[in-house]
Formats: structure tokens, sequence, C-alpha cells
């Protein structure tokens, strides 16, 4: 892990850009974090769009979870931002879009071509970050993850027990395969789902969480849109990752 640049926010979070091989990533702690004080780790999921574009809503994210006692970090994910393309990932996307804008139905086909590949290179490198960060002496665990593409969350929870607790967003297009793995999820959930969202089949979501086989998940549901997520919404996540993570 090499550290590219650094800066302190407000409220002396300490922001560290990094690289960890061709993944570069961004990493906060608050000004508590220390080696004789380790804080817990929440890990920042978003979709791929690019961290540059991201990066408003995750320092949003960050400071709010620093003043909590929380450090951060998030990493561009494959085939996003400076990263290299992904051809076969940018043809599924295309076609995605041409179904979409025709009006037809997106095919099992389709989503498995959209999202399994990006789920099996992101979450490998989620677990090699994860690796690096808890080697640092001011982040001590345990670990949390938070949003981003769903079946990235999913995955990564069935299959990393550093992963304590998730805060997932509900939404995007959910592979067949991806309802197995819930199946396989025991650590707590808090499942947030936007009950408008146009973009998203809510009937998908909500199959989704019922797959989950926590003994412990909760579905906190807002009316609106895919954009109009309440305040109070990242309060009650808040809330969630205090409860598990501290």
């Amino acid at each position: 892990m090499h550290v590219t640049s650094e800066q302190r926010l407000d409220g002396d979070v300490r922001e560290r850009r990094f690289t960890l091989g061709e993944i570069p990533g961004i990493l906060w702690t608050p000004a508590s974090a220390s080696p004789s004080a380790p804080v817990p780790l929440i890990l920042l999921g978003h979709p791929p769009l690019g961290l540059h574009k991201m990066y408003a809503r995750l320092v949003g994210r960050a400071l709010h979870s620093a003043a909590e006692g929380f450090a951060t970090a998030t990493i561009e994910l494959p085939g996003s931002g400076d990263r290299p393309r992904l051809p076969a990932l940018d043809q599924a996307r295309a076609d995605l879009r041409r179904v979409l804008t025709a009006g037809e139905p997106v095919s099992d086909e389709i989503i498995d071509a959209v999202v399994l590949p990006l789920v099996d290179q992101a979450v490998p490198e989620w677990q090699a970050t994860l690796d690096a960060l808890l080697a640092l002496p001011e982040i001590g665990g345990p670990v949390g993850f938070s949003g981003g593409v769903i079946s990235i969350g999913v995955r990564l929870a069935a299959v990393d027990p550093r992963i304590a607790a998730a805060g997932l967003f509900a939404g995007s297009f959910v592979p067949r395969s991806t309802y197995e793995e819930a199946r396989r999820v025991t650590v707590p959930l808090h499942v947030l789902l936007q009950w408008d969202d146009e973009g998203n089949d809510r009937q998908a979501a909500l199959d989704l969480f019922d797959a989950f086989g926590s003994k412990e998940k909760s579905l906190y549901a807002n009316m609106g849109g895919h954009t109009g997520v309440p305040q109070h919404a990242g309060d009650a996540a808040a809330q969630f990752f205090t409860r598990h993570l501290k």
C-alpha cells in the first residue's frame, strides 16, 4: 500500500490517497485513531462511476462516519476511473442500455454479463485492500461494508469472515447466483430501499432481502426515487454500525 497524497479535512480527519498495485483508493481516519486507540473500519462501496465523480458523496459519508469514531476506505472499481477499460463489461453495459431504451425485458444473461465480471474482480481486490488496511496500527476492526453494488456486498459478506456487519443499498440488477450467495450471509444487515426507485425492481430487492440468511436483518424503506434518500436514512445506518462495530 503506497500513500500518494495526504490532507486534513473538517474536524481534523486525515485523508490519505493510496495505490495498492494498480488499484487507487482513499482512506479516511478520525483524529482519535492511533496505535494506542485503533478504530473500527467501514468499507465504502459505490457504483462504477469512478472515484472522481463519486468523491463528494464518499467524503460526506466518510466525514459522517469519522464523527462517530470510524475509519472509512474506498477503492476504484475495475474498469472505472483511470483504471484500464474492460471491453467485455463495456459491451454488456451497452447491451443493457439498448434493451432498456427499447423498453424490452432485461434477460438473466445480460444481468450476469453486466454484474458478475465486476463482482468476480472487485471482491478479491476489496479483500486485498482489507489486508493492507488492517495492517495499519491505527485500524483495529471490526469491519463493516456499506453501500455500492449490492452483489459485491453480498459476495464479500458471504466469503470474508472479517466483515462483521453490512449496510446495503437495495437496487441495481441482481444475478440469480447472488440470491444463492445471500443465503450464506449471516452477519447483521441493514438494507436501504427507495420504494419508488424508477431504475430498480422493487420485488427483486424484496426477494433478495428475504433470501439473506442473517438472523438479524432490517429493511429500511423510504418513499421516493433513487436520488430522494432522506437525511435520517444516513442516521439510521450510522446507528446500525455503532451497534455492531463498537
